[in-house]
């Protein structure tokens, strides 16, 4: 078994890791840069070590992580989600250097990073693959002539990219026109490859993703599926599991898809499988995430599997602890990315001291976080700083319960989008459990919390008031 690991993360999913780690018996190591220096992830692990007064070089550091790791006597690499998580040259030099590396392959974290050859393994797999360019684009030119055939509007994404950079939609060949070098520079900026391809725009469908964990001993297996449809800017905001919006043939028939994908291309570790579900009932592979996800915990709520502590066991050689029949899903689980955004202000960031804190409790609540009172949030990294994840028995128990815990949560000193989850959970689309990926922009009220602003008039009227009561 492994004895002594590496974290090469930070935040709430270093936390994450951490708490996995005392459970195995196994040591944890904290990395942290000086903005990370009083962090909840350092104070939590066995040791800490700092990176150096740079907010993000010593996380992007594949050289400096990994001699670390062999300084401190850790036989072992975690690398959370973000950062070099997908980073194929950090699970090499891993191999290299002998450190075990918590994650798939560097074969198949290059192979399922590149879009467009994780689309013709999918392909090789037997997956449905949405329709588009056969490969690369290799400039203006072509990508119109791909698009024309295919109908507008079309996806223009980069090859390299996630995480909802470097992809444009385009609803006619002038939008296409416009966007194409944007994508390219976005693309070569973020990801450091100017590569990018076409596919056909699925307008408005549900975002579903399978969870699979898969073994060195030819054991592949799904964890159920995930819906995260209710996002912004192709950024999720609240997933759960099982989507309330399949049926139980659907729900099978996507499981297994996922568990051969992953058997298909040698898949070893946790992964997701991520797919588009249009309104008439069609599945679509849209990626394939070699690594743990944000929104990994609704999948343990519902499953009563540690995914963390399976990714440790499979990265020591160890067959998955369960097989595929053991595996039921009960109940539904919801996660909340509680973010340090201000709703009303455009989502803007909004980074600084959190005066209080109070975390929320009680049957089915989880708080998964790194924040604390007193803690003053960076402005140099994600703004997400906590995850609330509730769980119930049926859906309606699930939104009165969600509803519940984040009246419960108190985070000050700082905007979040606590209240913005909580208008919602106030829609009847939601609460029917219907929604999709459009849910957002299609109701821009939800982030006025339905509160009207006084007129001029009254507004003058409520001064006067509060001066006259004053004594003013």
């Amino acid at each position: 078994m492994i004895k002594k690991i590496l974290i090469a993360n930070r935040g709430e999913i270093a936390v994450r890791i951490v708490r996995a780690c005392a459970e195995l018996g196994i040591r944890s190591v904290a990395v942290y840069a000086e903005a990370d220096r009083h962090s909840l992830h350092v104070k939590k692990a066995d040791e800490a070590y700092s990176l150096g007064p740079d907010t993000v070089a010593g996380y992007l550091n594949a050289h400096r992580l990994v001699n670390l790791a062999i300084a401190t006597g850790c036989d072992a690499l975690h690398p959370g989600y973000g950062f070099l998580s997908e980073n194929a040259e950090l699970a090499e030099i891993c191999t290299r250097r002998g450190v075990r590396f918590i994650g798939p392959s560097a074969e198949v974290i290059r192979r399922m990073g590149d879009k467009t050859a994780a689309r013709q393994a999918m392909v090789e797999a037997g997956l449905p693959v949405t329709p588009g360019s056969e490969g690369n684009i290799s400039g203006l030119d072509e990508a119109l002539a791909v698009a024309e055939p295919l109908g507008y509007p079309v996806m223009l994404k980069a090859t390299s990219g996630g995480g909802g950079r470097g992809i444009r939609r385009c609803n006619d060949a002038d939008e296409l026109r416009r966007n194409y070098d944007r994508v390219v520079s976005e693309a070569t900026k973020a990801f450091g490859s100017a590569e990018v391809f076409l596919e056909k725009c699925i307008v408005n469908p549900r975002h579903i993703e399978v969870q699979v964990l898969a073994d060195s001993h030819g054991n592949a297996i799904h964890l159920y599926e995930r819906d995260c449809s209710i996002q912004r800017r192709h950024q999720k905001l609240v997933e759960i599991a099982p989507s309330p919006q399949l049926n139980d043939e659907q729900r099978e028939y996507i499981g297994e898809l996922a568990a051969r994908a992953a058997s298909t291309v040698g898949y070893e570790n946790a992964g997701t499988v991520e797919f588009l579900l249009d309104h008439d009932g069609n599945f679509y592979f849209m990626e394939m995430n070699t690594r743990l996800q944000v929104e990994h915990p609704v999948t343990e709520e519902i499953t009563g599997v540690d995914i963390v502590a399976e990714q440790i066991r499979i990265a020591a050689g160890e067959p998955l602890s369960f097989k595929q029949e053991d595996i039921q899903a009960r109940g539904f689980a919801m996660e909340f990315r509680i973010n340090a955004e201000d709703p009303k202000n455009g989502f803007l960031p909004s980074f600084g001291k959190i005066t209080r804190y109070f975390a929320p409790g009680g049957p089915g609540v989880r708080t998964d976080g790194a924040i604390y009172t007193g803690y003053e949030i960076p402005p140099y990294y994600d703004s997400m700083c906590a995850k609330l994840i509730v769980r119930a028995s049926s859906w309606p128990q699930l939104i009165a319960r969600a509803e519940r815990a984040l009246h419960d949560m108190g985070v000050y000193g700082i905007k979040t989008t606590i209240p913005y989850h909580l208008e919602i959970l106030k829609s009847e689309e939601f609460r029917r459990g219907e929604f999709d990926t459009g849910f957002v922009e299609a109701h821009p009220e939800l982030s006025e919390y339905h509160v009207r602003r006084p007129t001029h008039e009254l507004a003058a009227a409520i001064a006067a008031s509060i001066a006259a009561s004053m004594g003013m």
